[in-house]
């Protein structure tokens, strides 16, 4: 397994509002909300966890110092200028989703 990367283009085509809602119409998908499924069927939700659950930062050292693929979340080290990334997902349908913060660091 080799790491591989890519850049994103911020200025590529997009939906307009109207074609994802036309989407949206379309879809034989049922929506279902997360609120409906019981706890322990659904990822951990904002507030569901305190801080005596939470790891130390001597712990995240430890993370930090696995291999990227055993490592189990993504290690991000923007210098100045740049972005720190907060989430990355690869979709189904081989479409990248990346969320990042909008302040340079």
């Amino acid at each position: 397994m080799a790491t591989q990367s890519m850049l994103l283009d911020p200025n590529a085509q997009s939906y307009t509002d109207n074609q994802i809602v036309g989407k949206i119409n379309t879809a034989t998908d049922q929506i279902t909300r997360a609120s409906s499924v019981a706890v322990s069927a659904r990822p951990i939700a904002t507030g569901e966890i305190s801080n005596t659950e939470l790891a130390s930062g001597s712990s995240k050292a430890n993370l930090d110092a696995m291999a990227d693929t055993a490592r189990g979340y993504v290690k991000t080290s923007p210098i100045a200028g740049q972005f720190k990334v907060i989430a990355v997902e690869r979709q189904a349908d081989g479409k990248l989703k990346v969320e990042y913060d909008d302040v340079a660091a």
